[in-house]
């Protein structure tokens, strides 16, 4: 499948270093406000939604993690940006990987959030897909945000918690079950090794998706790779403990 133009914001100067910021499954960039203040005042933070997602284009068929990778690499030439640094959460994290691994000279830093090289059963992810075709995301909006953020944080934010929902159920089906095959056929183990780009793994000590395991294999695979457990964060650490994720992603980018 060819690279589509997909629906992107930029923030912060325009000569600064390039960061580029990847979505989860059912995710548009606006997951990555919580990041924007701290970021954009020293980087040149580039947001985008997935394929299939937010206001993107939406391609039929079934999606493979080298084209949400291919799509990625079409942004950063249309801007012009040789080099970036990269940072992505659960399958960003998965499109931040393969960009490593497929396009080593374009990635400077590699920032991975709350993801997995190999996240199965397949399954599952085939049975979501169909799921969503069915009856729409909004079906499975409660069991996605649910694994997002704490119980205690869904208490105390139900504002948060709403606005997430909606965000899910608003990913449009047919670009939400594409996105699941590109999970479901995904196995990033043998592509870690080849990983040049200083990485830091994060994940959610809370985390029922993508528990620390899976950040604690991929740290283990990529050499020099460091792994960082967020206290009191689920999957989307990045936006439940913003500050705390704000502060690894500019001590990491500080080297």
């Amino acid at each position: 499948m060819s690279a589509v133009s997909v629906h992107h914001r930029v923030d912060g100067p325009p000569g600064a270093p390039a960061l580029l910021l990847i979505n989860s499954l059912g995710a548009d960039l606006s997951m990555w406000e919580p990041q924007i203040p701290a970021l954009s005042a020293r980087f040149r933070v580039i947001r985008y939604d997935a394929r299939g997602h937010g206001r993107s284009p939406v391609p039929p068929g079934r999606y493979a993690l080298g084209d949400l990778g291919r799509d990625a690499l079409g942004l950063l030439d249309r801007l012009g940006v040789a080099r970036a640094h990269v940072c992505g959460l659960s399958l960003g994290g998965m499109t931040a990987m393969w960009l490593a691994a497929h396009a080593a000279d374009r990635v400077d830093r590699l920032l991975l959030f709350c993801t997995s090289a190999l996240l199965g059963p397949p399954s599952g992810w085939i049975e979501r897909a169909a799921l969503v075709r069915a009856e729409g995301t909004g079906a499975v909006a409660d069991a996605v945000v649910g694994r997002w953020v704490t119980p205690g944080y869904a208490a105390a934010h139900p504002g948060e918690l709403r606005r997430l929902r909606d965000m899910v159920a608003a990913t449009p089906p047919d670009g939400y079950a594409g996105a699941c095959a590109a999970v479901e056929q995904m196995d990033l183990r043998p592509d870690l090794p080849r990983i040049v780009a200083p990485t830091l793994v994060v994940a959610g000590a809370d985390d029922p998706a993508t528990p620390p395991a899976h950040g604690a294999a991929i740290a283990a695979a990529i050499p020099g790779a460091r792994l960082e457990v967020v206290a009191e964060a689920a999957h989307l650490a990045s936006y439940e403990q913003a500050e705390t994720a704000n502060r690894l992603i500019l001590e990491a980018l500080d080297g």
